[in-house]
């Protein structure tokens, strides 16, 4: 297996022209990408991949007088020069270099060379998640993977960027990554795009000794730490967002999630593990099976791309493979997982949500929102020694007391159970009025409607119910005091889940002392979970409250839900759409309703508003489930999506053949889980 090194260069870069040949400590920068590639482990031949732009007839020459190979191709088609050299070269596999990299340290070459050859995949990186600094990205591929790419690759984007194409298709192409064995240094920008990246690399360069490597300039930069604030501003991947930005939108093909699915629908009832996840949201085809995410983004097993706004429904609060949390779940796997007893991390936990939640006194720890509400209604039942329950609106698990449908359900668990619409302070009192004694909790969702919450809390106090806050949901997307100290409403249990973990499973039910208690032997009533205190989540979630305290990401969600909600409502009126689409909700979690018109029901207008949604790159289901990890790209594109979509939802209105647009396909079942 012959493993060719390309080396990508050309003259023309549009921030700063000519910096191949830029002078670093008495050397061209192709010259120190070069030295390093020639050292790294696993690399039998190099060759510089430039243009036959006239202005690289100095990369040629350059090449000829130091005697490296060169091959010259399309300067816009990269992909295609690539594929010649590695043609040229009868590459087996592919690794893959900038001259963007003049740092590239051959020590991280290798490990990426080394992992992809150890693995056997068709794609290894150090930049997937990207763990190392920006300016020591590597790749390596099989040949195999960049003939497809090659063949098949038609968006300008991948023709450009190399590689986009077989990330996007790990279905097919399955990869691996080289994580940074000193720890996240993604923040670190050792690149050469600006005029201040070469002014960095100039200072650095003078004071390294030898061959570059990570180590080597991280020592540099902590005895000298003002050089990292030459560049500290640049953005990175600054011209991939801003073509993504303009691209148009392109077909998208979903034939191997409709393969997946006929064959998992006969293995797994409805083929997913949740109703929300599963076909019955979209109308067909659609995708219906993901490969990966990172960041705002995921991808599907045909290899489309989409801005996630469901978020894993909601868990997802930093976005996917938070470098963060995962540096504490990597941390923790060597220590273990599953323990014979407990460990430190269930009482630091505990403590950390009963000095952020008001009414968090003790904490116990399950797996999922329905184990945590139903131990919550368990254990008030408990104190209290009553049986009926009010739900005041509100989804709050598949437990028996909580699920609207009736299928599976005793009469008795049925007829425990009393509803009243969230938000009817009438119907509230009414009900509380008239069986108030018999409740022991009344539980609720306490998205919107302080007045209602509070209202809530002074029929519990009269007449002793236990008001439990499902802040499932909530907590901590409304802040670390959740919505109890957005709104000043103290309940006396709450239940949390999804957002505490960034998408590690767990779920827990804090609350009052005395409450609590119900769960201590010998007179107890009975929860205990096997997986309670398992360590990867429990250390996820004390790195994911860490960094919302730490870097401010409540009032980010806020800032940055505002701002697409308004921009939502703008488009609804540019397209006439007021009385169709209304948004509501507190803007770290808006939600989406679509009401009827004369010529389209709710369910048609939403089903085909998810279809143009998801042909334009936006995953979306009900709601804005914004994340840490949605920056003003991504929010570009869902605007840009929203834009499309509510043209075709007008068109559609204004022509009255929204039925026929749907076809086959149907409408949504608007099944919510």
């Amino acid at each position: 297996m012959k493993t060719v090194a390309i080396i990508i260069a050309r003259m023309g870069s549009t921030r700063l022209p000519g910096k191949v040949l830029m002078d670093l400590d008495g050397s061209p920068v192709i010259s120190w990408v070069t030295r390093a590639l020639k050292v790294a482990r696993g690399i039998d031949h190099v060759i510089v991949a430039t243009t036959t732009e006239l202005a690289d007839d100095a990369i040629e020459v350059w090449c000829r007088q130091n005697c490296y190979d060169f091959f010259r191709g399309s300067e816009n088609d990269v992909l295609a020069r690539v594929y010649g050299a590695a043609v040229e070269t009868k590459a087996d596999i592919i690794v893959r270099v900038t001259c963007d990299c003049p740092f590239i340290d051959p020590n991280v070459v290798a490990a990426v060379v080394r992992l992809r050859k150890e693995t056997g995949v068709d794609y290894c990186s150090n930049v997937s998640p990207r763990t190392f600094p920006d300016g020591l990205d590597c790749e390596a591929f099989t040949f195999k993977a960049l003939e497809a790419a090659h063949n098949e690759a038609t968006r300008p984007i991948d023709r450009e960027c190399v590689t986009t194409w077989i990330q996007r298709n790990q279905e097919r192409f399955p990869s691996e990554t080289v994580i940074n064995w000193i720890g996240n240094k993604a923040h670190e920008r050792w690149v050469l795009d600006t005029e201040d990246d070469l002014k960095f690399c100039r200072e650095v360069a003078q004071l390294i000794v030898g061959t570059p490597s990570q180590i080597g300039i991280l020592d540099v930069l902590d005895m000298n730490p003002e050089i990292t604030r030459i560049n500290e501003t640049g953005v990175m991947n600054e011209r991939y967002f801003e073509a993504l930005a303009k691209e148009p939108i392109y077909p998208r093909t979903y034939d191997q999630s409709q393969e997946m699915f006929q064959y998992a629908k006969d293995l797994i009832p409805t083929a997913s593990q949740t109703f929300s996840k599963s076909y019955l949201q979209f109308p067909q085809p659609s995708p219906l099976f993901l490969t990966h995410g990172d960041g705002a983004l995921v991808w599907d097993v045909d290899g489309n791309e989409y801005v996630d706004l469901v978020g894993a429904l909601l868990p997802n609060i930093l976005g996917y493979r938070d470098p963060d949390v995962d540096a504490a779940i990597r941390s923790q796997l060597n220590r273990g997982i599953s323990f014979s007893l407990s460990t430190r991390l269930e009482v630091d936990l505990a403590e950390a949500l009963s000095g952020l939640i008001p009414c968090a006194e003790m904490a116990k720890f399950l797996k999922t929102g329905t184990e945590a509400t139903t131990a919550a209604v368990r254990v008030a039942r408990a104190y209290t020694g009553r049986d009926r329950v009010l739900i005041c609106g509100g989804y709050h698990g598949w437990g028996s007391w909580s699920c609207e449908r009736r299928v599976g359900i005793t009469d008795r668990e049925w007829q425990d159970t009393t509803r009243v619409p969230f938000g009817d302070i009438q119907k509230l009192h009414a009900v509380m009025s008239a069986m108030g004694r018999t409740f022991a909790c009344a539980i609720v969702e306490p998205e919107t409607n302080p007045e209602y919450l509070q209202a809530l809390r002074k029929e519990c106090d009269r007449t002793g119910t236990i008001l439990i806050f499902d802040e499932i949901i909530t907590w901590p997307r409304f802040g670390l005091a959740g919505a109890q100290g957005l709104y000043n409403v103290v309940p006396d249990l709450t239940t949390l889940g999804k957002g505490i973990a960034n998408g590690m499973p767990l779920s827990a039910v804090v609350g009052r002392t005395e409450i609590m208690r119900c769960f201590v032997p010998p007179d107890n009533c009975f929860v205990s979970s096997t997986f309670g205190g398992e360590t990867l989540s429990l250390a996820a979630a004390i790195a994911t409250i860490d960094k919302i305290e730490r870097e401010g990401i409540a009032e980010y969600l806020s800032t940055m839900g505002k701002f697409l909600d308004r921009s939502v409502g703008d488009l609804t009126a540019i397209h006439g759409l007021i009385t169709v689409l209304d948004t509501t909700g507190y803007a770290p979690l808006v939600r989406l309703k679509f009401n009827d018109q004369p010529n389209a029901t709710a369910d048609q207008i939403l089903a085909l508003f998810r279809r143009e949604m998801i042909a334009s790159g936006v995953l979306i289901i009900n709601c804005h489930a914004v994340s840490y990890a949605h920056g003003p790209n991504e929010v570009k594109r869902i605007i840009k999506a929203y834009d499309h979509t509510l043209s075709v939802i007008r068109d559609a209105l204004d022509k009255g053949d929204i039925a026929e647009r749907l076809g086959e396909a149907g409408v949504s079942q608007g099944v919510r889980a």
